[in-house]
């Protein structure tokens, strides 16, 4: 986790876009974490946008696809994946990865990836945007949703 080369946060006008939150509740304190991250970005943002909670990371490529349906602009996956003793983690973090990939391309529209995939419950605090956290990846993922999806509509127009 070194921060380095990080992308500049803020400064984006999303008055205009409708986005939502998809995060699951795993590890609730980091979930929580990246969630007010979000709330952030996208309020200073001026984003319109709304919060649904799903069971963990495996099902957020669903939620965003409907999410899409709905006419969202654009969405923030929002997870947490902790390494245990099985390939579980592997599974679930290829899955969820490539679900989000595929959903983002098919809808034509952006997901911001804000889903940790980490060793230790450590490795989350230090990214979860709380007190005494070194980066806050909620707040990243919504400015990347937001800018995205701004680019794409500049393109589009």
């Amino acid at each position: 986790m070194s921060g380095k080369g990080a992308p500049i946060v803020g400064g984006s006008d999303a008055t205009t876009l409708n986005v939502v939150v998809v995060a699951g509740t795993w590890h609730r304190v980091i979930s929580d974490g990246l969630i007010a991250g979000a709330e952030r970005a996208l309020q200073a943002a001026g984003a319109s946008w709304q919060l649904v909670r799903v069971p963990g990371s495996f099902e957020l490529a669903v939620v965003a696809q409907a999410a899409f349906a709905a006419g969202a602009d654009a969405v923030v996956a929002l997870g947490v994946i902790i390494r245990g003793g099985t390939p579980h983690f592997e599974y679930v973090s290829a899955a969820t990865t490539d679900g989000l990939t595929r959903v983002a391309l098919d809808a034509g529209r952006p997901i911001g990836f804000g889903v940790l995939t980490l060793d230790d419950e450590q490795q989350g605090l230090d990214r979860a945007g709380l007190p005494g956290s070194s980066e806050d990846k909620g707040a990243e993922a919504a400015d990347a949703a937001v800018r995205t999806a701004l680019v794409l509509r500049e393109l589009r127009a």
